[in-house]
């Protein structure tokens, strides 16, 4: 952990003596870079802080540097460095030197000279002890989905043009006087509801009160059938800000259209719009079956989702999701609340926490439809394989090393490698607290460390692979393997559930562990009788729908999968179910 530090490095002197004279070689002065003091007042905390001071050096000057910062578009994010600060008292100031972790330039003393938009956010970090008897210092979710930028109660600095000149350093101060406003509630709608309740499970765990939540989306004729009850869909993915698939009122004709980089399309945010109220159309029309739908709040301390899974880092999410959340939800809108009845569905991370809700929970789900999911086989970990590479970072060969990739767009063009992505989450967070993407994995995957963080699957510094951990992952999370090896008990209660499918040209390489799995799956007796689907030249997060190559749009989750689903409940609900009050 980086402390504060005040001093400048030196640089030495070498003396070399000689036969016929003493010469004395000065070498150059160690690079010291510019630095910057970041301090905040104490109208804004009283109190000491502890948090991650996260400064962001930008050329846009068009938006706030804190605006632009995401791991799906590395390219367009601003140079990042950070510091631990631990009892920072108001009026003191945390000094970003050398020390201080950065990404793309490792120190200020690597950075370009120019003028850069300047900002400074501290992530404020609380003390946790956990019902284990750990203690860790992590970053609690306050409503916004752990996103650092935005957290209500984080402090930030209004941006500032520097002339940063490592030829020529200056520490500048930078003041944290402004704060993340607090979330308003949702509020409830004819179509929308809202859940929220207490875990006992995750509460015990945590050694604090953890709640779990989640927006449900209501049948047309929820209110007026009050005999009818409905089969489930779980929606699974990141954290949902509500409903977004769902809009009652027509597009806005003067909405300004924007382009996506991320799906290529122009005016993207009206196509968005178009679609919301294609779907609140189709919600409503007399001959679409009734059905709930709810999607899953269920944020923690490292990241927007807990992966809907037992873990030993983040606790019993899977049991508090799937026994404490599900059945009050079922309770209070009348879900028909039998396994024939109930669905889950998602894509990339929702995409995986479909199929492990599904497996895990077996009899308690009718299928899952996974669209581009995380790795589900570690063999392949996007481009890794953690049982037989030694190196997460790079290929090696006898005089050579390449840079594995760890981003692409849709024409192949690689626009990070995974050192980039890994070393722009040790930038925003140590100890697996950066909120990101590996950093997750890590959590949810792991074991506890020595120090009572998740234990790295790998060096973030070097990309080096802790063998022992990743035969902790095949074990307990690789769901390929487990679906392997447990198969003769699976097999009553998987045949005809598991549905997959993903682009061939993924985005993050997601392609290659579901070839993986494919093979294993395939080479099952009982055969498994799911279907794997592969999108030509397909991006993240190809769903399935093949007049969607680059699926662009999540709107089509809720309806996608509808005539199988139908189909499957037709095939498989027991004699007596009730098959006609939701089809009104």
């Amino acid at each position: 952990m980086h402390r504060l530090r005040f001093a400048l490095q030196t640089g030495a002197v070498l003396a070399g003596l000689f036969v016929t004279s003493t010469a004395v070689a000065a070498v150059p002065a160690a690079p010291s870079g510019p630095s910057f003091a970041v301090s905040f007042p104490a109208s804004r905390s009283a109190a000491p802080l502890d948090g991650r001071v996260i400064l962001l050096l930008s050329r846009d000057r068009t938006r706030e540097p804190r605006s632009h910062v995401a791991s799906n578009l590395p390219l367009d994010t601003p140079y990042i460095f950070g510091l631990n600060v631990e009892g920072l008292a108001p009026a003191h100031a945390a000094v970003l030197d050398e020390a201080a972790f950065g990404w793309p330039a490792r120190h200020f003393s690597a950075l370009p000279a120019g003028d850069y938009n300047v900002q400074a956010v501290l992530n404020r970090y609380e003390t946790y002890r956990l019902g284990d008897g750990r203690t860790l210092t992590l970053a609690p979710d306050r409503g916004e989905g752990q996103q650092w930028a935005t957290k209500p109660g984080n402090l930030y600095s209004i941006p500032l043009v520097v002339h940063v000149d490592p030829a020529h350093p200056v520490r500048t101060a930078l003041q944290l006087d402004q704060e993340n406003p607090p979330i308003k509630p949702k509020a409830d709608t004819e179509w929308i509801r809202h859940v929220r309740i207490r875990s006992e499970l995750l509460s015990k765990f945590w050694g604090r009160d953890v709640y779990l939540g989640a927006h449900v989306l209501l049948p047309k004729g929820f209110d007026s059938h009050p005999d009818a009850h409905y089969p489930l869909m779980v929606f699974h993915g990141h954290y949902p800000d509500d409903i977004s698939e769902f809009r009652t009122t027509p597009p806005d004709p003067d909405l300004k259209p924007v382009y996506s980089p991320r799906f290529h399309l122009a005016g993207y945010n009206r196509i968005e719009q178009q679609e919301a109220y294609a779907s609140y159309q189709k919600w409503i029309s007399a001959d679409f079956p009734r059905f709930l739908v709810i999607e899953i709040e269920h944020a923690n301390p490292f990241y927007d989702d807990s992966y809907a899974v037992n873990s030993a880092n983040l606790g019993p999410y899977g049991d508090a999701i799937n026994l404490e959340l599900i059945p009050e939800i079922e309770k209070r809108f009348r879900a028909i609340g039998a396994g024939w009845a109930r669905f889950t569905y998602g894509g990339s991370t929702g995409g995986w926490e479909a199929l492990a809700t599904q497996l895990f929970y077996p009899d308690m789900y009718n299928g899952a439809y996974a669209a581009c999911p995380d790795p589900m086989d570690f063999r392949g970990f996007t481009l890794i394989n953690l049982y037989e590479d030694k190196n997460a970072y790079t290929l090696t060969g006898e005089a050579s090393s390449v840079e594995r990739p760890g981003f692409r767009d849709n024409m192949g063009e690689v626009y990070a490698t995974q050192r980039d992505e890994n070393y722009m989450e040790l930038a925003l967070g140590d100890h697996g607290r950066s909120g990101g993407q590996y950093d997750i994995w890590q959590a949810v995957y792991g074991p506890v460390g020595a120090d009572g963080y998740p234990q790295p699957i790998f060096d973030k510094l070097t990309g080096d692979i802790d063998k022992t951990v990743a035969a902790y992952w095949r074990d307990h999370f690789d769901l390929s393997n487990i679906i392997s090896r447990d198969w003769p008990t699976l097999a009553p209660k998987l045949q005809g559930k598991l549905h997959i499918f993903v682009g061939n040209g993924d985005n993050y390489y997601l392609t290659d562990s579901v070839y993986y799995a494919q093979e294993r799956l395939e080479a099952l007796k009982p055969a498994y009788g799911g279907e794997v689907l592969y999108g030509e030249r397909a991006e993240h997060c190809w769903n399935g729908d093949p007049t969607l190559p680059n699926a662009w749009s999540r709107l089509h989750y809720n309806f996608q999968y509808l005539p199988k689903i139908l189909a499957r409940i037709a095939a498989s609900a027991p004699a007596g179910a009730d098959l006609k009050s939701w089809r009104y």
